[in-house]
């Protein structure tokens, strides 16, 4: 069996999250200049078996899609066609920001850190795989 991993694509920086090969745990990985992201895949990939790209997909409170919307599908396009044989699923990932800056509070960690950005966004990939797993 092979991981998941999903992907909180942001047009400066990405967070990304995998499960264990098991598909129980979701764990932030890292979080990704969005410049490198392909770069960043190609190389996972060379050293572990991914079956399913989960990328979380923002809407509006009133279920229609948000604008960065705009941003993400042609890097879903891309991703379809860069690395055809794994499935890509979409999660919706409306207040994941709040969720994971909210459990940075929760967990305890000084103002400084919760002013990381890559660390929400990496924090927030692992609520969107999270929520798949939920769904699943």
């Amino acid at each position: 069996m092979g991981r998941i991993l999903a992907i909180d694509y942001g047009e400066k920086r990405t967070g990304i999250a995998v499960t264990d090969e098991l598909q129980i745990i979701a764990s932030g990985l890292t979080t990704v200049e969005t410049k490198n992201i392909f770069s960043f895949l190609t190389d996972y990939l060379i050293n572990e078996k991914v079956e399913l790209f989960v990328v979380g997909e923002p809407k509006q409170m009133d279920n229609s899609e948000s604008e960065s919307e705009q941003f993400i599908r042609p890097f879903v396009e891309k991703l379809k066609s860069t690395f055809p044989e794994i499935p890509i699923k979409r999660v919706d990932e409306r207040f994941t920001s709040k969720m994971a800056f909210q459990s940075m509070i929760d967990s305890g960690l000084k103002k400084k850190h919760r002013q990381n950005k890559a660390l929400i966004d990496e924090i927030s990939a692992t609520i969107i795989l999270q929520t798949y797993l939920e769904q699943k």
